[in-house]
């Protein structure tokens, strides 16, 4: 059991469907945003599915809750990253140097301007060099599948998670 920014308990124990758990780096982070906002867009599929988003971010809730506007899943703050050590999730300097995903941050820093987003603390208690994770979880709690990203922008996309979704039921 988690608890959201807005005190909410969360199950990662489904008792039908899937929890998608996904650990992002910071609040606020613009690629984070970028990927966020595909699964905002394509929300309503995963929920057909049976797909429950939970994602965690290396935030201090209050921090994450000035972020939280307009998002349709359960955001969970870890800033001492318990559920990043307990998940094996990394953090490291390959999240930012991979030459893969500089595109990808100058296109989500645009984007996060275009759309006003709201800037990240110049300071992070978890840092910025946090990389993502995805793990599918089943009834019950196993792990029925997982990703650990190899940079900042590797992640699964929203048909990656229809797809692993579709094949376990």
């Amino acid at each position: 059991m988690v608890v959201t920014v807005f005190g909410e308990p969360v199950s990662l124990r489904p008792t039908e469907g899937f929890v998608h758990l996904q650990f992002r780096r910071f609040a606020g982070c613009p690629v984070c945003n970028l990927h966020l906002r595909t699964i905002v867009e394509r929300h309503d599929e995963l929920v057909a599915a049976g797909v429950h988003e939970v994602v965690v971010f290396h935030s201090p809730a209050d921090e994450l809750r000035k972020h939280a506007t307009g998002l349709p899943f359960a955001l969970v703050a870890d800033p001492d990253k318990t559920l990043y050590r307990e998940w094996g999730v990394e953090s490291g300097r390959r999240a930012l140097l991979n030459l893969a995903v500089w595109p990808v941050i100058a296109r989500s820093v645009v984007a996060g301007i275009r759309r006003r987003d709201r800037m990240p603390a110049l300071s992070q208690p978890g840092g910025r060099l946090g990389l993502p994770a995805d793990f599918l979880i089943a009834p019950g709690g196993a792990v029925v599948a997982s990703k650990r990203g190899t940079h900042a922008y590797d992640q699964w996309s929203v048909d990656e998670i229809l797809e692993h979704a579709s094949t376990l039921v």
